[in-house]
């Protein structure tokens, strides 16, 4: 319950726009103080899917769903939003956990400005290892986001570590970078319809994780798998640490665009034959013809997810427990080919996988609903992390 007097500031009105791989979403909510959001617009706009993926033709394409989303959002009559924010998913940002040490052989301070001087160094080290290894064109990336996930001072993790003495400084620090050009399209995209001074960036991977983590507070040791249109994103938390992430090419349209080139089909004719087979409503000949190349898609993609747990894992062992986005149509599909049998002889688990789903139901009471707008698990998710981390925490 909250207890506000009239004459205390109203709550803030905030626009939120999710870019992922196949859909551009928008949400419109009012940030609470309890950090509970009210949200009173919602809408999902598909990227157009096409036969070949291109980048430049990608970026386009996707640039036009946001200018949906900002056009609609801006014709819902709710008002100015006081705060605009953008949650990127891949492949429009890349994160990683990074860990800064520093030992010498007599005490130092560990002052205000040291912390901050070595954050940015390893940011920029992060930008320029991004750029060596991903950016033929040498165009520049931009810092997005930065959590300072744990420090340690001689050994021991310490909450208040600034203007302490040490001999061994050990910071865990998690950052997502984005390329410029992207981050300038979005900008420029969203300023056609809302006057606005800046546009705040994060990613899904830490907004996820910070409410799954919320959520689940038993639960220390967790996969968060996204299962997205272009892409599937892993993250691993170890300890209730963002411990690393890792993506991989493979998503829903990787199917549709198989089953097309099968079946000589259209795309959206692909889809249903999905969708059909997936339900059990498909003809005889359609589940003869469709069994095999669905069970050696089901492959495909298992044997690129056995190669990123394998790639996260190192030497340690892989979390029992998954939390999925995903489709919500495929979100079966993809729960039953993790369980295989062959994911667990190649991988070292702590024990079977418990796999559950992201819906909407999942966070009962953790956001409310103007009547009866879309409830979009996604858009609800970065609604409660905007709402409790950046607006109102709690």
């Amino acid at each position: 319950m909250r207890f506000f007097s009239k004459g205390k500031k109203k709550d803030k009105l905030i626009l939120i726009f999710d870019v992922g791989s196949s859909s551009v979403g928008g949400t419109i909510f009012w940030a609470q103080k309890s950090g509970i959001p009210k949200i009173v617009f919602s809408i999902r706009e598909p990227i157009a899917l096409e036969d070949n993926i291109e980048a430049t033709r990608f970026l386009y394409l996707t640039m036009k769903s946001l200018e949906v989303v900002a056009n609609k959002a801006h014709k819902s009559g709710i008002g100015a939003p006081d705060s605009i924010y953008c949650i990127l998913s891949s492949p429009w940002h890349v994160s990683q956990t990074r860990v800064i040490r520093v030992e010498k052989n007599t005490p130092f301070t560990f002052t205000p400005k040291l912390a901050v001087d070595l954050i940015n160094k390893e940011i920029s080290l992060f930008e320029n290892e991004y750029s060596a290894k991903y950016n033929d064109n040498g165009s520049s990336v931009r810092s997005i986001e930065f959590k300072n996930i744990k420090t340690m001072l001689n050994g021991y993790e310490t909450s208040k570590p600034l203007d302490q003495k040490t001999k061994e400084l050990e910071m865990t620090i998690f950052v997502s970078i984005s390329p410029e050009q992207v981050l300038k399209k979005i900008e420029n995209t969203i300023i056609k319809y809302f006057h606005t001074k800046e546009v705040k960036f994060s990613s899904f991977t830490l907004t996820s994780f910070a409410i799954v983590r919320d959520i689940f507070v038993n639960q220390e040791n967790f996969l968060l798998v996204d299962i997205d249109g272009e892409m599937t994103d892993i993250s691993m938390v170890k300890n209730n640490i963002l411990h690393e992430s890792i993506s991989f090419p493979l998503g829903l349209n990787f199917m549709v665009r198989k089953i097309a080139a099968t079946f000589h089909s259209s795309l959206d004719e692909a889809k249903s034959i999905i969708s059909l087979f997936k339900d059990g409503h498909a003809t005889l000949s359609e589940v003869k013809k469709l069994s095999p190349i669905m069970e050696s898609l089901k492959q495909e993609w298992l044997i690129k997810f056995q190669e990123s747990l394998a790639s996260l894992s190192k030497d340690i062992s892989v979390p029992a427990n998954i939390y999925l986005v995903s489709d919500k149509k495929m979100a079966d599909f993809f729960s039953e080919t993790i369980k295989t049998e062959q994911l667990n002889q190649y991988t070292l688990t702590e024990s079977k996988f418990k796999i559950v789903f992201l819906d909407t139901e999942i966070f009962h009471e953790m956001a409310t609903f103007k009547g009866d707008i879309t409830r979009d698990p996604g858009l609800t998710i970065d609604s409660i992390y905007i709402n409790r981390y950046l607006v109102n925490p709690v």
